[in-house]
């Protein structure tokens, strides 16, 4: 086995072989020995020979790979890894679809006939409405939702020998929960076999991204995220005010057919205005939905839950077990609500944008059991800010 990938040539080393076909410049003059010490060689630049056959992000023309390139989960990176989204992203891009086709038809076909006939106030709420709508769709869809870094090779041995230090002397493994007291209230933490670590409360590994994420919500196929810590209010915000524009342009709608029809017959009316009709049916289907949606969520932000807690009877007797008080509900609405909304937003704990460690200096080997810890992994994520 070799004990490092590169190896550094000194300038005093042996030159390599000429190949047979090449030709020298002539022959040298054999040193001749002088009184004094021989005069040092002029310095010559060093070079790298490649001694293995693995591939190095610190090999020599190769340009340093940034850690988004070797994420570990399953999410896929835009504009340099500024921008992420979930792996599947077909029933996003119909969400935009359905967003954008409606909107534009409301614009084209009924704001003009209605800022003629009613008031010019129409066309301006419902676009302020679609932007306050797209901006947040856009930020709950392209922001890290809170995910956690998986352990280093470091950590994750470290963690496992504690783990197996705790464990009996019999064939029965080792426990993989912990308990921790949570406002008087005992809270069991899991450990997680993909992440190499023991979940922080009200974390969970969703297995569409496969990642952990902070005080996880759900993974929203329709937003192409999965709804957590960093991005839960822009994800309420949006259905929020998607419910407020989809019943605007329903009214209006309504209202465009109905004075559209006066004098004349109805059916006659929807002929000459498909596009009215089409906004009607796509409005009248999903408004019932998104309306549900707002309402649930509006609960679960006053009573401080999640919809992975609400939904696995976290704190309740959903579980045919006595109901446990919520610990993480500060026993107020409106203190929950601002727990919620308008607390500070953490920062990002995977860094995106920043590089691979080097792995020019890779330790010898250890004599030890114990992995060797100087050389951090490719797949390092702890950082800061993306």
């Amino acid at each position: 086995m070799k004990d490092c990938e590169y190896q550094q040539i000194s300038p005093g080393a042996a030159p390599q072989p000429a190949s047979p076909g090449a030709r020298r410049p002539g022959p040298a003059a054999p040193p001749t020995p002088g009184p004094g010490p021989a005069p040092p060689a002029a310095p010559a630049p060093p070079r790298w020979s490649r001694s293995g056959s693995g591939s190095g992000s610190g090999s020599l023309g190769r340009r340093p790979r940034r850690k988004w390139e070797v994420f570990p989960g399953r999410n896929r990176f835009y504009c340099g890894g500024r921008l992420m989204l979930a792996g599947h992203g077909g029933v996003f891009a119909l969400t935009l679809l359905l967003i954008l086709t409606t909107t534009g038809l409301f614009f084209v076909f009924d704001c003009p006939y209605l800022a003629r006939k009613l008031t010019l106030a129409i066309p301006i709420i419902a676009a302020i409405l679609f932007f306050f709508v797209m901006s947040c769709l856009l930020q709950t869809s392209f922001t890290d939702p809170g995910i956690l870094p998986r352990a280093t090779v470091c950590e994750a041995a470290a963690l496992e020998k504690q783990i197996d230090n705790t464990g009996s002397s019999t064939y029965r493994p080792p426990p993989r929960t912990r308990e921790v007291m949570i406002n008087g209230q005992m809270v069991k933490l899991k450990y997680c076999f993909t992440c190499k670590m023991f979940r922080p409360p009200r974390t969970s590994h969703c297995s569409v991204c496969d990642n952990c994420v902070e005080r996880f919500d759900h993974h929203c196929p329709w937003v192409g995220n999965c709804v957590g810590r960093r991005n839960y209010r822009f994800f309420y915000a949006f259905i929020l005010s998607l419910s407020f524009l989809t019943a605007f342009i329903f009214a209006c709608v309504v209202t465009h057919l109905t004075l559209r029809s006066q004098g004349s017959n109805f059916l006659s009316t929807l002929k000459e205005t498909p596009a009215s009709v089409l906004e009607l049916v796509i409005c009248f289907f999903s408004i019932w939905s998104i309306l549900g949606l707002s309402g649930f969520h509006t609960y679960l932000v006053a009573s401080n839950l999640t919809t992975n807690e609400d939904i696995k009877g976290s704190w309740s007797s959903k579980r045919g077990g006595e109901a446990s008080v919520n610990p993480y509900s500060h026993k107020s609405i409106i203190t929950n609500c601002c727990a919620v909304l308008c607390g500070p937003l953490p920062p990002s704990l995977i860094d995106r944008r920043g590089f691979v460690q080097s792995d020019t200096v890779l330790p010898s080997p250890s004599r030890s059991d114990e992995p060797a810890c100087r050389a951090k992994p490719d797949a390092s994520m702890v950082g800061g800010h993306p």
